[in-house]
């Protein structure tokens, strides 16, 4: 090692020659290889923190068994476990600087994490960045391990701590969709099936929906996050262990377990593991299935608060900026837009992964890399696009009552529920009749001498339409009157 004062690099070298380091930075020689060969997304892996925390984690459980099982010097991995856990705390992450899309499947990403806490861990003792014949950060850092077990498994450590906060973000998404369910409990509406009119339900009832299914993908999401805690540890290169100890795969998954807080396990064919990437595809589906049932419930928003005078304008969004450069007072669903967006998105990337998945050759797959970018970004938008669905907009969503209840009351919808009492013949042609008269059902069945006023406004009560009250009692069918008008 040389270092130059005056320009302020170090001299690192690798089986490829040699280059200079910017003094002061924590990366080496297979960083800055990475630098130079992928200048690609333009985006390092810092910005996924979860990523490089699960990075740094492997590295302090490895020490940890490397030293149990008596491969590593204890100064040394004590040296290792204390600059990992400096980054497990969030220090140096602007030091993972290789970019999310690059080839060598994540080795230059492992390279990373090896030479940041090395030379954490230099600095640590008192010895100067690059000093590698005191600590290496292949021989001591990467003992016992490979990229091909290292990077697949912080990968999926990554993915189910960041998980956990978009799962809280659902959660409280799901609730202030209850929320709204309840403030519009009594709030009559027209039902519509293929954008037509069809039978009467609450406002409430349609938000009470939005929540269910929120909480259906909750419990997709949380199922499918067990399919991450198979990790390879101890598989090495392809599967076969080389030049890890018998004993460190059981020492490194128990280290693993107690400090990420994970039921991971090793898998039982490591062969078959560090080439199959198959979990991050029904992962990557599931988060999938989350944006696309999220962007529908999006699409319902804007179309129940579309116009607002042209539209159905049931509802009102919170006017969040102004809407047009050419149409003064207008008002856009901006907040539902970019959600739908980021589902188009998050639809793309589970293409990319499957895609990824599929071009896996014989014992490795190469294309890591743009998997974990892939669901990091997912996993990352729709985390935000919820928060300020619910913030920016859901929170805020009041109901144009009075329009609703006239719409409900001039909708021949309504018609519906007084089938059992005057069949449906006869329930067709009254339908028929308000339509081309516009005028009210219940004034017309009344009329027609098939119920009073009383029966008629007991049946179309907001509970019996809306179905909170079921008719439970047999109903005999009153036949059509000849007083129907047909025409």
């Amino acid at each position: 090692m040389a270092l130059d004062a005056m320009t302020r690099t170090r001299t690192e070298t690798d089986s490829l020659g040699s280059l200079e380091i910017p003094a002061d930075a924590y990366w080496g020689i297979h960083t800055a290889r990475a630098l130079e060969n992928f200048p690609i997304a333009k985006r390092p892996i810092s910005v996924y923190p979860d990523l490089v925390r699960a990075l740094a984690m492997v590295k302090q459980a490895s020490a940890r068994a490397n030293r149990q099982i008596g491969v590593l010097d204890p100064v040394k991995a004590d040296l290792i476990d204390r600059a990992a856990q400096r980054v497990i705390d969030g220090e140096f992450h602007d030091e993972f600087a290789v970019g999310v899309i690059q080839g060598g499947a994540g080795t230059s990403t492992n390279m990373n994490a090896n030479e940041v806490i090395t030379n954490i861990a230099l600095e640590m003792a008192g010895r100067e960045k690059g000093d590698y014949a005191f600590l290496s950060p292949i021989d001591d850092t990467n003992r016992s391990q490979s990229t091909n077990d290292v990077y697949p498994t912080a990968i999926k450590i990554g993915l189910s701590l960041t998980l956990q906060s978009l799962l809280d973000e659902l959660r409280l998404l799901r609730q202030a969709f209850l929320g709204k369910a309840e403030e519009f409990h009594d709030v009559l509406k027209v039902g519509r099936t293929q954008l037509q009119d069809a039978v009467p339900m609450t406002l409430g009832q349609e938000f009470h929906g939005f929540a269910t299914t929120l909480g259906e993908d909750y419990n997709r999401l949380t199922e499918n996050a067990y399919l991450l805690f198979e990790i390879n540890m101890g598989a090495t290169a392809i599967g076969t262990g080389i030049t890890a100890h018998p004993e460190y795969g059981p020492a490194v998954l128990r280290h693993l377990r107690e400090i990420t807080g994970l039921d991971l396990e090793i898998a039982t064919d490591l062969v078959e593991s560090t080439s199959d990437t198959g979990s991050f595809m029904s992962f990557s589906s599931s988060l999938k299935r989350n944006a696309i049932k999220l962007s529908k419930i999006c699409n319902d928003l804007r179309l129940l608060s579309s116009g607002p005078q042209a539209g159905l304008g049931e509802i009102n969004l919170p006017a969040r900026q102004a809407g047009s450069s050419i149409m003064p007072g207008k008002v856009n669903p901006v907040i539902p837009e970019v959600v739908n967006q980021v589902a188009f998105a998050v639809a793309g990337a589970d293409l990319t992964v499957t895609m990824a998945v599929e071009g896996g050759q014989l014992q490795l797959n190469a294309f890591e890399p743009v998997i974990a970018h892939s669901i990091f970004q997912s996993i990352t938008w729709m985390r935000q696009a919820m928060w300020t669905l619910r913030v920016n907009c859901v929170d805020g969503i009041t109901a144009n009552r009075e329009r609703l209840g006239a719409m409900v009351g001039s909708s021949v919808g309504v018609v519906t529920a007084l089938t059992p009492f005057i069949g449906y013949a006869a329930a067709a042609a009254l339908g028929k009749t308000a339509l081309l008269t516009h005028r009210n059902v219940a004034d017309l069945v009344v009329e027609a001498g098939l119920m009073t006023r009383d029966e008629v406004m007991k049946q179309i009560s907001p509970a019996r339409l809306s179905g909170l009250q079921a008719i439970t009692e047999a109903i005999p069918i009153v036949r059509a009157a000849d007083s129907i008008v047909e025409d």
